[in-house]
Parts: C-alpha cells; sequence; structure tokens
C-alpha cells in the first residue's frame, strides 16, 4: 500500500518507492518528523532488499508502508540519478545512526536497541557511551534466534514503550527486520528504523570497507570478501537481476 506521509520525492526501483534525498536532507527530515512518526518505521534499502521486494509482493508492501525507504545501496541512487534526480545520494543505515546518536549531543535523544547478541549489545553500549556523549541508551534488547511467542512479543513492546525512547534501531537483517518493523507498526510507541549490521559495525565486529569503495558503490564486495559462504550466493542473484532489470529499463 503506497504511504501517503512520505516527505521527500520518491524513484520508483523494481516497484519500490526509493527516496530522493543525501544524509543531511535525510537527517533533517527525521528531526523535522520524529514526533509525527511515533509508530512509523524506516527501510534502508539496498539491491538485495529492492529485489527480494520485486519478487515477493508482501515484502513489496512492507517497503512502500514505510515513511521512508532510504538508498543504503549506492546502485539505488545512481540509477536515480540516471532518471534524472541529479542530487540523489546514498544514505546508509550505520551512517544515519552515527548521525543521530551525534545529533544527540544538543538533542538528548533516547535511543533502544533490538536485535544482535547481548555480547555485541554490551559493547555496543560502551562505545556509545564512549564516542556519543549526550546519547541516552533507553534499553537494549536481543531477541532469541527464534519466533518470540505472542506473549513474549507483547513483553518485548511493552519494555520499549516503558523507556520512552525516540528511536528504535532494529538490526535483525533484511527482509526480517522490515517485516519485524511493519508487523509493529503503531504498537511501538517510537520511530524504527532498520540499520542491519550497524550493530556490529558500530562496536568495531565487522570493518566498514574504505572510503574509496564505498564512493565506488563496491561495499558490497567488500562484505561479500568478508563473508563469501554466506552472501556469495545473494549477491550473485540479487545483483544480477537488478543489473537486469536496470538495463532493460
Amino acid at each position: 500500500m503506497e504511504n501517503d506521509k512520505r516527505p521527500m520525492p520518491v524513484c520508483e526501483i523494481m516497484g519500490v518507492n526509493i527516496a530522493v534525498t543525501d544524509m543531511e536532507k535525510a537527517v533533517r527530515c527525521v528531526e523535522e518528523h520524529l514526533e509525527d512518526w511515533r509508530g512509523e518505521y524506516i527501510c534502508v534499502a539496498n539491491v538485495h532488499t529492492t529485489v527480494t521486494a520485486h519478487d515477493d509482493p508482501t515484502y513489496l508492501e512492507v517497503q512502500n508502508g514505510a515513511v521512508l525507504a532510504l538508498p543504503d545501496g549506492g546502485p539505488l541512487s545512481q540509477y536515480s540519478r540516471r532518471k534524472g534526480f541529479v542530487d540523489a545520494a546514498r544514505v546508509t543505515g550505520p551512517d544515519l545512526m552515527k548521525e543521530m546518536l551525534r545529533e544527540s549531543a544538543q538533542k538528548h535523544y533516547r535511543h533502544y536497541f533490538y536485535g544482535s547478541t547481548p555480547e555485541t549489545l554490551d559493547i555496543l553500549r560502551r562505545t556509545i557511551t564512549e564516542n556519543y556523549p549526550g546519547a541516552v541508551i533507553a534499553g537494549m534488547f536481543s531477541p532469541p534466534f527464534r519466533p518470540l511467542t505472542p506473549a513474549e512479543d507483547a513483553a518485548a513492546v511493552a519494555a520499549i514503550n516503558e523507556a520512552h525512547p525516540d528511536f528504535v534501531w532494529v538490526g535483525l537483517g533484511a527482509p526480517k527486520q522490515e517485516r519485524w518493523m511493519a508487523h509493529h507498526q503503531g504498537a511501538v510507541h517510537a520511530l524504527m528504523i532498520g540499520v542491519g549490521a550497524a550493530f556490529d559495525y558500530e562496536a568495531g565486529n565487522i570493518r566498514r570497507a574504505p572510503l574509496w569503495m564505498q564512493r565506488c558503490n563496491l561495499e558490497w564486495l567488500y562484505r561479500l570478501l568478508q563473508d563469501p559462504r554466506r552472501l556469495f550466493m545473494r549477491y550473485f542473484v540479487t545483483n544480477a537481476k537488478f543489473l537486469w532489470w536496470t538495463w532493460r529499463h
């Protein structure tokens, strides 16, 4: 279902309404709409999530049900520029989380972190405390690697709301994190943002690609080299489908 609350232009890519923006505009937009967007969610889209949405109508509805689908993947903003949106730029989940944590020095935002392992969350708590003074950690939760029972899920949502966060950063990986946010739309009283591996990046568990690789849209290759067994088929299949689709469009 198309979202009528979207505040910026979009470029439709494989059916997904990808926001045309850059980091500065995205940060200002989030801050401007934060109160109105409590209970809503932001997807951070890349080639993998976009191809998955194209192939799965239920996931496409999840992506387009977000108040924003930001272009985490460089090829998405590159395609937008080809279609005439000359100012389209990449907005990655890890970088967006960093920016909002930095803004907390003045804004005193409250942050809740949902996902990853207890060990990673412990490291994340320390690094945020050291690196982002003024950022309030309202809470953290590492869900089990199985579906929560309805009672467990209700308790988790109650704990989030009792902590009164401004942001709930969701690090479950795609497409799980987007489906989780859509399922809890309106139930969680904060803005939910799915950020994939951002917890691991911030905790230092995974190294980010050098800036030159990020600028050349090669961060996916750097991640593939770090974890080829898990990521090879994902990138091979989805990248091939994306290249074929963009060639035809």
